[in-house]
C-alpha cells in the first residue's frame, strides 16, 4: 500500500450543513461533481457507515470511469471518510463497475470559518506521483464546481 497523500483545501461561503448536503445528495452531486469537462453522469449514495457510493465520471470522449467505495465514517455536517476505488466501465441502470485497481481513502472535513466553511480533502494511499497529480487536478475541479453550485443559489 502506498503512503502518498494529497491535501486540498478550499474556503467556501456556505455553511457546513449546506456543503455536507451537496457532497452527499446524488442530485446535487450530478450538478457539481467532476473536474473541468467531466460530467457526473450517475450518482448513488447510501449515506451510512458501511453504505456504498458510486459516481460515474463521463469524459468528453464518451469514456466513463466509476469512482466507488464504502463509507467508513459519516458525521454530519463535519466529516466523511470513505474508500475510493476507480475503475473503467459503462453507464447502465443498476449495473456494477468492474473491479477497481486499488483502494485509496478520502477524508473530507467541513470546518466553519466565520460565515464560511473550509473544506479539507485528504486523499491517501495514492499509487504514484502521476496519480497524485491527477487527483489534485480532479479535486481542484470538483471544488470549483462545488463553489459554483452553492454560489448559484
Amino acid at each position: 500500500m502506498s503512503d502518498l497523500t494529497l491535501l486540498v483545501r478550499r474556503t467556501i461561503r456556505a455553511t457546513p450543513e449546506r456543503l455536507f448536503a451537496a457532497w452527499t445528495d446524488p442530485e446535487q452531486l450530478r450538478v457539481w461533481w467532476g473536474p473541468a469537462h467531466v460530467v457526473c453522469a450517475a450518482a448513488e449514495v447510501d449515506l451510512r457507515v458501511g453504505g456504498r457510493y458510486r459516481l460515474a465520471n463521463q469524459f468528453p470522449d464518451g469514456s466513463v470511469w466509476w469512482i466507488s467505495g464504502v463509507f467508513e465514517a459519516v458525521a454530519p455536517p463535519r466529516l466523511l471518510i470513505y474508500s475510493w476505488e476507480l475503475a473503467p466501465g459503462e453507464i447502465a441502470a443498476g449495473g456494477t463497475a468492474p473491479p477497481a485497481q486499488a483502494t485509496e481513502r478520502v477524508t473530507v472535513r467541513f470546518e466553519r470559518r466565520g460565515d464560511a466553511t473550509e473544506v479539507i480533502v485528504q486523499h491517501e494511499r495514492i499509487a504514484d506521483e502521476a496519480a497524485r497529480v491527477s487527483h489534485q487536478q480532479g479535486w481542484f475541479g470538483c471544488l470549483d464546481g462545488l463553489v459554483e453550485l452553492v454560489e448559484a443559489l
